[in-house]
């Protein structure tokens, strides 16, 4: 089950290297203006709000989840293909929010499964999940070096492949028997939400997220007004994600000397000093080379406490609404949020200042994360 369980990651996970690096300057090439280019990038964190909630309820309700999953990669996939039709910036729109709608369900969903299955050795789930940045390293390099021989506008053929990876993988995962929902005892998901230190947790992620608009709207545009080609940008996304899988497999050994507190408030840290020398150094190859390394910090770290966070939390009953959530309220209202401000910073100002923004949200993340979070009870020990 191992190599089944990596296989979704890594073609996932493709794509995603596929799409975001790329995407903006695709939409650029297709003479969108930046408010535009914004608003369709806030698309794929958008429909995060309502997709993951509505297919993590309804995999709770029938313990059908792997079926969910296949569903989503295949009419996703066929939604996507309405961007061959070339449409204009309201047909974009709705193709963007249709496809990421099903999209958006496979990741959430599949994140209880592989816990799921990995039941007591859930140490390994970092193993498991590395190949989603191993897949995101190979989408990025290799489209971006396709992508110095073509034209932009050709993206979307070259997405075809990743879509058909995707959608053979979830079928190489096995169908589990559909199983109605124990029971939870009235009130306990309201009870759980409405826990200071749960707030705590997502208002940190969703500001954590907030910062990350300007990097996944304008981080490639901005790298190509300072001079960098398609390859050379690809590479440097592919970089941020190197340092997240070395920091997957050295994660279990950092809980051990360090708490979830304060792991949080050293990767928000981190994360705003990346901010600020992408914002002003970016000419200055190993300065930004060091910031991308930081990604390791910005996304590794804090994710996987936050998987960890949200299972200790929401345990058994809720487990996939709270995964749900967490994908919500964080990626999906956060990145949007962050990808419409960055919108109008750089269309007041500059990208730079987009990044200043980003930095400027950490602040409050660190006091947020220093004053009220808390562990979760089964890490409670760490």
């Amino acid at each position: 089950m191992y190599w089944r369980l990596s296989n979704l990651y890594f073609w996932f996970f493709a794509l995603l290297g596929s799409l975001l690096p790329y995407w903006s300057l695709y939409l650029e090439g297709r003479g969108f203006s930046y408010l535009q280019i914004a608003t369709l990038m806030a698309t794929i964190q958008l429909t995060k709000i309502v997709a993951p909630s509505v297919w993590g309820w309804i995999g709770d309700q029938t313990g059908l989840r792997v079926r969910l999953v296949r569903f989503g990669a295949v009419v996703g996939s066929l939604c996507f293909a309405g961007v061959f039709l070339e449409p204009g910036f309201y047909g974009l729109l709705l193709v963007m929010l249709m496809f990421t709608f099903f999209w958006n369900a496979i990741l959430p969903l599949y994140e209880v499964i592989t816990l799921r299955v990995l039941g007591s050795k859930k140490e390994k789930y970092g193993r498991i999940r590395l190949w989603g940045s191993v897949g995101f390293i190979g989408g990025v390099a290799i489209i971006g070096a396709i992508l110095e021989f073509i034209p932009i506008t050709m993206l979307p053929w070259l997405l075809l492949p990743v879509f058909a990876g995707i959608a053979v993988s979830t079928f190489l995962v096995p169908s589990e028997r559909g199983a109605q929902k124990t029971s939870a005892p009235n009130g306990s998901l309201k009870a759980i939400v409405g826990h200071p230190a749960v707030i705590a947790f997502f208002a940190m992620n969703f500001l954590l997220q907030v910062s990350h608009g300007a990097y996944y709207t304008f981080f490639s545009i901005h790298l190509e007004q300072h001079g960098y080609g398609k390859l050379p940008i690809g590479l440097l996304w592919s970089l941020g994600v190197i340092a997240e899988i070395g920091l997957f497999v050295v994660m279990h050994r950092l809980t051990r000397y360090f708490s979830v507190r304060q792991i949080a408030i050293g990767a928000l840290m981190l994360t705003m000093l990346r901010w600020i020398l992408i914002a002003e150094v970016t000419d200055v190859v190993p300065i930004l080379i060091f910031a991308q390394l930081l990604h390791a910090a910005s996304y590794g770290a804090l994710h996987v406490i936050s998987v960890q966070y949200v299972q200790g939390f929401f345990g058994q009953h809720h487990h996939g609404q709270g995964q749900a959530l967490y994908s919500g309220l964080t990626f999906g209202a956060g990145g949007a949020v962050g990808a419409w401000l960055s919108g109008f910073l750089v269309d007041g100002f500059s990208t730079s200042a987009a990044f200043w923004g980003g930095a400027v949200a950490m602040v409050f993340a660190i006091f947020i994360t220093w004053r009220w979070l808390q562990p979760p009870p089964d890490t409670a020990a760490t």
